[in-house]
């Protein structure tokens, strides 16, 4: 059974996290700081390589306190 989460660049990803109110912060090497400010603030790492692995989308989403339906509906 595959898993349900995608294979995408981090362009994608970081256009539905900029819909859901988060501001890029820093940059360090190949990965991106992106957050949102709230109670709590959240933060996330996006790393700008060719692809970005199931695995690792699961836990951006998990970070950004956001479901696989909400990323899927505004991708």
């Amino acid at each position: 059974m595959g898993s349900k989460y995608p294979v995408l660049p981090p362009d994608k990803i970081i256009k539905v996290l900029i819909k859901f109110g988060f501001v890029r912060v820093s940059q360090r090497g190949s990965h991106v700081k992106y957050k949102k400010d709230g109670i709590p603030a959240k933060v996330v790492i996006i790393p700008m390589h060719y692809e970005v692995a199931k695995g690792t989308l699961q836990s951006i989403l998990e970070q950004a306190g956001m479901t696989l339906e909400e990323f899927l509906n505004n991708l």
